[in-house]
């Protein structure tokens, strides 16, 4: 029988330092920072123009404020008593595959294309870029049927934004058409 009190490391594992064994604790301090901007924020927005209820423009922002906090508060709780996350398995995921940076790099041309044409050409047309070259980034070589799935798309979420939900999105060329 032994009187070191120190804990002997899991079969297959090696000892780690303290902060490895409660990195978690890093996710705590990221959750109190968001919910404190957000309480922050929150606190300093005005009520004298749309107090028209019960509720104000401040309730939700609050309450989430809040959460954020509460959720920091069990989880560095959880974390100093012993409790870890799980690890990812990966299970549909070869983690010893390099990363596909060929698919990533088509995905952002395809997204910053998309931000420079928006004031010019519209976000019909350049929604229409976007979700074709996002489906074309990741794998999709109908040639005919991807712009037309795109451009439908893109004007469908136009005309519901627009239209519907009150969001103004930069028309461009198609302004007079919806």
């Amino acid at each position: 029988m032994t009187t070191d009190t120190a804990r002997e490391p899991e079969a297959g594992r090696e000892p780690r330092g303290w902060f490895r064994e409660h990195s978690e604790l890093g996710i705590c301090a990221v959750l109190v920072v968001l919910g404190l901007l957000v309480l922050t924020d929150a606190l300093r927005i005005p009520t004298d123009f749309a107090q028209r209820g019960p509720v104000g423009p401040k309730a939700v922002p609050v309450l989430v404020g809040s959460l954020l906090l509460v959720v920091a508060v069990l989880l560095a709780r959880d974390v100093l008593r012993g409790g870890r996350g799980e690890a990812e398995t990966g299970e549909d995921v070869d983690l010893s595959a390099p990363a596909d940076w060929r698919t990533v790099l088509l995905l952002c041309g395809a997204f910053l294309a998309n931000a420079a044409l928006i004031g010019v050409v519209g976000f019909p047309i350049s929604g229409a870029i976007l979700f074709w070259g996002a489906a074309y980034a990741l794998g999709s070589r109908a040639y005919v049927r991807d712009p037309l799935i795109a451009a439908g798309l893109s004007v469908l979420t136009f005309a519901v934004f627009n239209n519907l939900l009150g969001v103004p999105l930069p028309g461009g060329p198609l302004m007079e058409v919806f």
